[in-house]
């Protein structure tokens, strides 16, 4: 396989202008995390430790395999709004005696682990991952429940991990609770429903109602132990399997449990030589754009992240403002498709299409590197068909069974989007990069659109255009997308799996695709209608 010849000045003020932006994106990033990691607070974490408990990240580390990786997912769901960022709980594709598990774990130092609206899409994106990429889920279980304030946003919907869980044991995906807490109300399902669970003495309390609730419905007098102890689900419910004598034990038995699963990886193993990149991937952040307007060479990035730096390009003298090849990544191989001037023509749209065929004849994992400002606009264009075009490689995208993972390396805007298989066309994965932007267009075009509106409008009315208030609107409009289109506000919502530092992007679609091979890796055979 080709070599990629990747070579950069590292001194040009180009370079060093996108470094200083990239790491500045990156700083901003890791104070964010700063804060997810701290939880509760000082005050918080400090009374769970003087309980003697363990805090959910010291649990994790404790689960996982020594020097195992931890691919935590959406680290900054919740980002600005009323709620802690992180949203009260930890995901993450970690591995656990052998085994790539999805790790679920409540956070009890962020109001007690009690689960609001982003809470709950971040669980259920979680039994999402685990389900379609074939992954057993270890829920680390300590949470109050739901955020009552906010039910009228989550009881609806809540039902859906039940429904989840359940799904998840008829497909033989095993499910284990390891409840260190509380487990109650809704939340007592969680372990009832899980096909292993675990209870630490004197510490999980997994009841339906507890003891003001039975007080005020029964008139009974009950206490927690005897409502729902570890020793009375042990001996007398049946609810715990097994009975842990403290959190350590407790893990101890949530490890042995994944090694007697008896599991298998349903994937091929990687099949390529693993050898790491010709180029070092520190120069990622000066590759990348530091103004997501001003494009950049995706074949620079694909040299610091694909194994040997070697790139079978495929039409690489056909739309080329959308580079396709055959590449591997730590031994997997995987078909890449990047967009290099941003737009897409007709050319591009027709060359994705065949290449997501290929890909799916030979049943190869596609990567979508994200840089483009959608699909080309205009009277030449339109008279081209760039219409039918665009819904070919829609449809291929759609249709496509193979693992997608999606990652936005510098603006992803419009259809374009949609195209390179974006959040609504369900990738197995999807990150973005630190200074990457995502909207229906760039800030600025989407203002001046607004403007021109308002001024055909008044025109058509018959009134005077205010070129005042249409110069304060359109300042307002620009301010609002900007923060809109910020990677913390869109992984905030879930719109992605993670917002990462450019330099991890091999690590992650490393585990990745790895987890995506703990199920079948099959391409589609047959495809809906493709207009010609």
């Amino acid at each position: 396989m080709p070599v990629l010849d990747s070579v950069i000045d590292t001194s040009s003020d180009t370079y060093q202008e996108n470094r200083r932006v990239q790491l500045a994106a990156v700083a901003a990033l890791n104070e964010q995390l700063e804060l997810v990691i701290a939880g509760g607070g000082q005050r918080y974490t400090q009374r769970h430790h003087d309980r003697g408990r363990l805090l959910v990240r010291e649990r994790i580390e404790l689960l996982i395999d020594r020097d195992a990786p931890f691919m935590e997912l959406s680290p900054l769901a919740a980002w600005g709004t009323q709620f802690n960022v992180g949203a009260a709980i930890v995901t993450g594709v970690g591995v656990v005696s052998g085994v790539e598990t999805m790790i679920i774990a409540h956070d009890p130092t962020v109001r007690g682990g009690t689960m609001n609206p982003f809470t709950l899409k971040k669980n259920l994106r979680a039994l999402e991952i685990a389900r379609v990429n074939r992954l057993p889920v270890v829920y680390l279980v300590e949470s109050g429940g739901a955020d009552l304030p906010t039910q009228s946003e989550l009881f609806v919907f809540a039902g859906k991990i039940f429904h989840d869980l359940s799904e998840l044991s008829s497909m033989g995906i095993p499910t284990i609770a390891l409840v260190f807490g509380n487990a109650t109300a809704g939340g007592a399902y969680v372990p009832g429903m899980c096909d292993y669970a675990v209870l630490v003495d004197k510490q999980a309390k997994v009841f339906l109602g507890g003891p003001p609730l039975v007080k005020m419905a029964t008139g009974e007098d009950a206490n927690d132990e005897d409502l729902g102890g570890a020793d009375m689900h042990s001996r007398v419910s049946g609810v715990a399997d097994q009975f842990a004598v403290d959190e350590n034990d407790c893990i101890r038995i949530g490890r042995d449990i994944v090694s007697h699963l008896n599991w298998r990886k349903f994937g091929p193993a990687p099949s390529a030589t693993a050898d790491d990149p010709l180029y070092d991937p520190e120069e990622l952040l000066g590759i990348a754009s530091g103004d997501p307007r001003v494009p950049f060479d995706p074949r620079d990035v694909i040299a610091r992240v694909a194994d040997g730096s070697r790139f079978s390009e495929y039409k690489p003298r056909y739309g080329s403002s959308l580079v396709t090849g055959w590449a591997s990544i730590h031994g997997f191989p995987v078909g890449i498709l990047a967009n290099h001037r941003g737009v897409l023509f007709s050319e591009e749209a027709k060359k994705a299409t065949e290449f997501i065929l290929l890909a799916n004849q030979t049943d190869t994992p596609l990567i979508f590197l994200h840089n483009t400002t959608g699909y080309m606009v205009g009277t030449e264009y339109e008279q081209g068909g760039i219409i039918k075009d665009g819904a070919k490689m829609i449809n291929a995208v759609t249709n496509s069974k193979v693992p997608h993972i999606t990652i936005n390396v510098g603006g992803s805007f419009g259809a374009g989007n949609y195209g390179m298989s974006g959040r609504a066309y369900d990738p197995r994965f999807m990150f973005t990069w630190a200074n990457a932007k995502l909207a229906v267009m760039g800030a600025q075009q989407l203002a001046g659109v607004m403007s021109i509106v308002g001024k055909t409008a008044a025109e058509s009315a018959g009134r005077e255009f205010d070129v005042e208030a249409d110069a304060a609107r359109t300042a307002a409009i620009e301010q609002q997308i900007e923060a809109e289109s910020h990677p913390f506000f869109i992984s905030g919502r879930l719109y992605d799996d993670g917002v990462i530092d450019p330099r991890d992007t091999r690590a992650i679609l490393a585990i990745a695709l790895s987890a995506a091979h703990s199920n079948h890796i099959a391409g589609q055979r047959g495809y809906g209608v493709f207009r010609m």
